[in-house]
């Protein structure tokens, strides 16, 4: 099986793919995608995916987008470290835990929502406030289930679907400069998961567009 990630190395979306591709022990190749220059918005990047996001997974010529989705397929065909518990009611827990991430706060964050915002006239600090605002109401209710599902990561002792949301988020809240004295269960969680190889290794600063920023 040969696999392409078409990713971006700062964006919280193929971020959560490859966090999820290292831990299954798959072998990848990157192919980047310049999202500053627009590169998604060509039509080469747009034959591949008719949304013009990122990220998209070639598996032997055959597109996969959306990055939750990706992380499902990926579980329902390697048996390898699974990112899901067996107990349903745990399984429905993790998923709800990785939306609240996928769904609810990175959606209104991204770079075509914050690129609208410029449009409007919003500035840096505005920019800045606003993404302050949605990661915190997001993390505030993650933080309970966190703390109470949490056994060293995001849910149990084990990386899975949950850590592959919550680490590229988290390192999204320190370049809005979020105050995360209010998350300690999260903080401990992301900060024990980015030791685990597959997970430091997804790190943007290793990707091999990663920019100084």
């Amino acid at each position: 099986m040969k696999l392409i990630l078409h990713s971006a190395w700062r964006a919280s979306a193929p971020y959560r793919v490859r966090i999820g591709l290292n831990l299954k022990g798959l072998d990848y190749e990157i192919q980047p995608v310049d999202l500053v220059s627009s590169q998604h918005h060509g039509e080469a990047y747009r034959a591949l995916n008719a949304q013009a996001l990122v990220p998209t997974l070639d598996v032997d010529g055959r597109h996969l987008t959306q990055s939750l989705a990706i992380l499902e397929w990926l579980e329902e065909t390697v048996s390898a470290a699974p990112l899901l518990p067996v107990d349903p009611f745990d399984r429905a827990t993790v998923r709800a835990m990785a939306e609240i991430v996928a769904c609810d706060i990175h959606p209104v964050n991204n770079l075509r929502i914050l690129r609208a915002l410029t449009g409007l006239g919003v500035d840096q600090d505005g920019r800045d406030v606003w993404a302050q605002r949605w990661i915190t109401d997001g993390f505030t209710a993650l933080e309970p289930m966190v703390a109470r599902h949490g056994k060293g990561y995001a849910f149990g002792d084990t990386p899975g679907l949950a850590d592959c949301c919550l680490v590229p988020q988290v390192y999204n809240a320190a370049r809005f400069h979020v105050d995360m004295t209010p998350f300690p269960a999260i903080a401990a969680a992301v900060a024990r998961a980015s030791e685990h190889p597959a997970i430091a290794a997804a790190h943007p600063n290793l990707q091999p567009d990663a920019q100084k920023a």
